[in-house]
């Protein structure tokens, strides 16, 4: 009965949040009234007292947007813009497929997907926009790369797997790669289609206000802040440069101190406005990733999560069909693709042998669609964190990233 009452209360959810309904009252309504059908509202308070602490996405997200605060005050965006959009009018159709698979390479080397969204989005979301493509387009171009971190050799399920396997860590992203390339190619074409199709690519117009515009002649110094924190993550993650190899927070804080420098802007204006920028990212973005951390912590305890995973893991004729759409389908309606993963891998795929597969494909598959089901999920981190850039709800992303995640799970499925 809980598990029927759970499904409905999820179906409920999805209903309220395509009305556009406060997103943190409706994902806190939803786990609050899942908890206390099991007798255990206390479980998800503490998930959302211990979300209101995750040091890594408060430092990356509110740095983020206080920078993001930081080059609006100083105007250093609108000179990135203005530099920028002589020439995007010549490449218009490439926009939005480039902008994903610019984000799924620097994902690679940052490989937290909320951190990436948060440090790509503040550049290249705007860019978009100034360029006519709609908001939601623009957001969810960017939203559609961040799971390039498959292939860097820090994310937790590479090494995991290679333990599994018994092999080097390198041969399983090399396993990998090419579904990896693959789904995002897919995803950044079917996200381009779908743009021509609700003609969003070109000739939006933002609201007076939305873009700020009032300088004449872009400065090409000024123009560059934006990107050094992005530069100096990329530069020193990769190890191409191992003395940058830094935090976000610490980035941003540099590209702040450059931004001020240059442009000669007040000081205390420009601390006024980083910390604003940092208020603003917790109350509204962290608001929300706090809020779906009460929804998937009711799901939890509601039983729906447990049983989602027993019936992968303990049927062994849906196997193979089970750890590619199963992972894909938590990782939708969670938000984060880990739990069902890391479940399969450690239950199923040690016998990989036993359904005709090797270790390695097994448990990258598995991985790998849990990526891409919550690079469609709404509830996502990196979802939240474009959508709020963009000034648009997570959900509007979620549905013009279906088509491309779908077909691509589905393609992963064969190539793997």
């Amino acid at each position: 009965m809980n598990i029927v009452l759970g499904i409905i209360i999820i179906l409920a959810t999805v209903y309220f949040l395509v009305k556009q309904y406060d997103t943190r009252m409706v994902l806190i309504a939803a786990g609050l009234l899942m908890a206390g059908i099991a007798l255990e509202p206390l479980a998800v308070l503490d998930g959302f007292a211990k979300r209101m602490t995750t040091g890594s996405l408060i430092q990356a997200i509110c740095s983020v947007m206080g920078f993001a605060f930081v080059m609006k005050v100083t105007k250093c965006d609108q000179h990135l813009i203005h530099l920028v959009a002589r020439g995007l009018s010549k490449f218009r159709f490439f926009l939005i497929p480039g902008a994903t698979l610019a984000t799924f390479s620097i994902n690679m080397a940052l490989p937290s997907a909320a951190g990436c969204a948060a440090a790509v989005g503040a550049i290249f979301i705007p860019l978009l926009i100034s360029a006519g493509v709609h908001p939601a387009i623009a957001a969810t171009a960017v939203f559609a790369g961040t799971f390039g971190s498959m292939m860097n050799p820090g994310l937790s399920h590479n090494p995991f797997i290679a333990k599994l396997a018994g092999v080097d860590v390198m041969q399983v992203i090399g396993t990998h790669a090419k579904a990896d390339i693959i789904a995002c190619v897919i995803g950044a074409v079917c996200l381009t289609l779908v743009a021509l199709y609700l003609k969003e690519h070109k000739d939006y117009v933002p609201a007076e206000g939305e873009l700020e515009d009032s300088i004449e002649k872009a400065n090409p110094l000024f123009a560059i802040v934006p990107l050094v924190p992005v530069t100096i993550l990329v530069l020193g993650a990769s190890g191409l440069v191992p003395a940058l190899k830094m935090g976000v927070a610490q980035a941003m804080i540099i590209g702040c101190l450059l931004g001020l420098a240059l442009t000669r802007t007040s000081p205390t204006l420009v601390t006024t406005k980083f910390f604003d920028g940092m208020g603003s990212a917790y109350g509204n973005i962290m608001g929300i990733i706090i809020a779906a951390a009460v929804f998937v912590g009711g799901m939890k305890s509601i039983g729906l999560v447990s049983a989602f995973i027993d019936m992968l893991t303990t049927t062994p004729s849906i196997a193979k069909l089970g750890g590619t759409f199963g992972p894909f389908i938590l990782g939708l309606i969670s938000g984060s693709g880990d739990a069902a993963a890391f479940a399969f891998n450690e239950a199923v795929t040690p016998h990989a042998a036993q359904f005709g597969m090797e270790v390695v494909n097994m448990g990258s598959v598995a991985a790998l669609a849990g990526a891409l089901g919550r690079t469609m999920s709404p509830l996502a981190g990196a979802a939240i964190v474009c959508a709020s850039i963009a000034k648009v709800s997570p959900m509007e992303l979620a549905k013009r990233n279906s088509v491309g995640m779908c077909i691509a799970v589905i393609v992963t499925f064969f190539v793997m």
